[in-house]
């Protein structure tokens, strides 16, 4: 006789009901009083009151997952890091028009549900999600036996956020003498990590290998998770002191350094980037000699060391430098806005359908 139940299908229906169970307590510890209904409901509910006190607010959406950073994860068993990845992606894209987010839900899609697997992934969801003063209002996690195998997954995620209309930060806001200010990013982030696979394969290197190189677990070094920046560029925001110092953000993703700049700049200015400004952290460096290429080559590819721009008021740049180090955020100034008229031959002009400023990076990298 034909079993056709569900569990013969390869779904295990208790398998997710225990993963529940496993991730309430770190999911609950992202919810405040905004937050109704708790875990496990099939919609999430927020409270949205305050909005009331706003004088026009609208509402910032953005939605984003990790990439091929997750056949690392998998390769190594180690998953408690990838969900930072994922709201690092997604909440940093909504500070990025000045926004503060709000709630956010997850979406793990595998291969069969492995309770403490995906336990863990939510953990670290929901981890960075309490960093980043976002709740994490729920979620979905889909077994999907046949066309993942049993230890594939995917994640992704979208989160909501809210900005006074007349305080969004954009390439509107931007103006020429305008002084370019970098972040640091913590490495990779969660970008660039199809060739970081395929380098590593030309090589014969496996994810479980020590390099002395890269200064440890070749897997665990490429798992360093992406750097958060909404908390401390929100308190930037809040600064009374600094109130409208910051006119626009850039989140180098997808896109590499030059065209994530470009996009937050108004058509007609354009920035030379610095790259003696900085020096671009040895993970990036022993990738490209492995990979037999300049860093340079994979400035449309990799972070090299900015996770973030900031486009600021020049006389306040060092105020907002220095308010960015107390975050632990280390900061730098790395260019400059012009609308004089100028040659931008060569250089990066917007990307993703904005038709923005013109950037080029310049210079060599400090050593």
């Amino acid at each position: 006789m034909t079993n056709s139940s569900y569990a013969a299908a390869g779904v295990d229906t208790a398998a997710g009901d225990l993963a529940v169970e496993l991730m309430k307590s770190a999911v609950s510890k992202t919810h405040g009083p905004e937050v109704w209904g708790g875990v496990g409901g099939f919609a999430g509910l927020y409270d949205v009151s305050f909005l009331t006190s706003y004088r026009q607010p609208l509402l910032a959406t953005s939605t984003d997952g990790v990439g091929t950073k997750v056949a690392i994860a998998q390769a190594i068993d180690k998953h408690d890091t990838i969900g930072q990845d994922l709201v690092g992606m997604v909440v940093d894209d909504i500070i990025v028009v000045g926004a503060r987010p709000l709630f956010m839900t997850d979406y793990i899609a595998c291969g069969k549900v492995v309770p403490e697997r995906i336990a863990s992934i939510v953990a670290g969801i929901a981890r960075a999600c309490a960093e980043t003063g976002t709740a994490l209002v729920g979620g979905e996690t889909a077994e999907h036996p046949g066309l993942l195998g049993v230890d594939d997954y995917d994640v992704a995620g979208a989160a909501t956020g809210v900005v006074e209309a007349d305080q969004v930060l954009g390439a509107d806001k931007v103006r020429s003498g305008d002084v370019v200010i970098a972040m640091a990013s913590s490495g990779l982030h969660s970008n660039g990590y199809s060739l970081v696979r395929h380098i590593l394969a030309q090589r014969g290197i496996g994810y479980t290998d020590r390099s002395a190189e890269l200064g440890g677990v070749v897997g665990e070094v490429l798992l360093e998770p992406t750097r958060l920046y909404t908390g401390p560029l929100l308190d930037v925001l809040a600064d009374t002191d600094l109130a409208g110092a910051i006119h626009s953000l850039s989140h180098v993703t997808g896109g590499g350094i030059a065209a994530n700049l470009a996009r937050v700049l108004p058509v007609g200015s354009w920035v030379e980037v610095d790259r003696s400004t900085w020096s671009p952290a040895p993970v990036f460096r022993v990738l490209s000699d492995m990979a037999g290429s300049s860093l340079e080559s994979s400035e449309g590819t990799w972070n090299l060391g900015v996770g973030m721009f900031a486009v600021v008021d020049a006389g306040s740049a060092s105020s907002v430098i220095a308010r960015l180090a107390t975050s632990g955020i280390p900061a730098w100034v790395t260019g400059r806005v012009s609308m004089a008229p100028h040659d931008i031959t060569g250089f990066e002009q917007g990307a993703k359908g904005v038709n923005g400023g013109a950037v080029r990076l310049v210079g060599a990298f400090a050593s």
